[in-house]
């Protein structure tokens, strides 16, 4: 059984960043295999990793639909898909990654949702962690995209908008009755210090910040180059602050 680590919040609050480091303090400290579940329709988890994306999860669904497949006799066509969609996983040493990508239409991305799902159902038991990297806002909720989650991280960035979307994702949680049996704050982006206002907001909806990640010039420098965020160095401000509280929120999973 795996332990199920989801990453949800305000688009533009560094989801993805914060991803890539939970993995990076994973690989760091072998706590693997992994697999790495990119949810979002604008794909960028596999750049942030250094992991080439070849197929994902919505274009093969879409390729599978326009062509006409003579599928091996008594193969239903689910079973079939399901072979195909095994290329959208892209493997390396103790970390795999699997796109969802885009949906069938302009905005659809339901069918790639209950397959994604299914995916994670079916391959999670083979890894000790699983790492999704949710869409923003709060539709992958509405479509039980994240369920059955030990860990949800909820990200915000240093703002009222970004801490009262958090506020929206955790009523969400309850009001859908989603198996998460813990979630953490994360305040990302964090200059010097948080603004008076913004602990204000904090106090008046209840949320208490399980980390507070900082503003790292080194982050920003790897996203412009592209360059893998797993081989940040752990002196990095914003690899210190995750590894924190990684280490906190791993040894209250062991000691449970």
């Amino acid at each position: 059984m795996s332990f199920n680590i989801a990453v949800a919040g305000k688009g533009g609050t560094g989801k993805t960043s914060i991803t890539s480091l939970v993995i990076r303090y994973l690989l760091k400290n072998g706590m693997v295999p992994i697999l790495a579940v990119d949810a979002d329709p604008n794909a960028n988890l596999g750049d942030s990793l250094g992991l080439p994306v070849t197929q994902t999860v919505g274009s093969i669904i879409a390729g599978f639909n326009e062509e006409k497949i003579n599928i091996p006799a008594g193969m239903t066509k689910e079973a079939y898909l399901e072979i195909k969609l095994n290329g959208a996983i892209t493997e390396s040493q103790g970390l795999d990654l699997l796109t969802m990508g885009r949906g069938e239409g302009a905005a659809c991305y339901c069918y790639p949702n209950v397959l994604l799902r299914k995916f994670i159902d079916s391959f999670s038991g083979s890894y000790a962690y699983m790492v999704m990297d949710n869409e923003a806002g709060m539709e992958h909720l509405s479509r039980r995209t994240t369920q059955n989650i030990d860990e949800l991280l909820l990200v915000s960035d240093h703002s009222i908008k970004g801490v009262r979307t958090i506020a929206r994702v955790k009523e969400l949680v309850k009001e859908l009755k989603l198996v998460v049996k813990r979630e953490s704050v994360i305040i990302n982006l964090v200059p010097e210090a948080i603004d008076t206002l913004i602990w204000d907001e904090m106090d008046r909806l209840g949320i208490k910040p399980a980390a507070i990640v900082p503003e790292d010039e080194e982050v920003y420098e790897y996203d412009l180059k592209v360059k893998p965020l797993l081989d940040l160095p752990n002196t990095s401000r914003a690899v210190m602050a995750v590894d924190e509280l990684m280490a906190r929120l791993l040894e209250v999973k062991i000691r449970g």
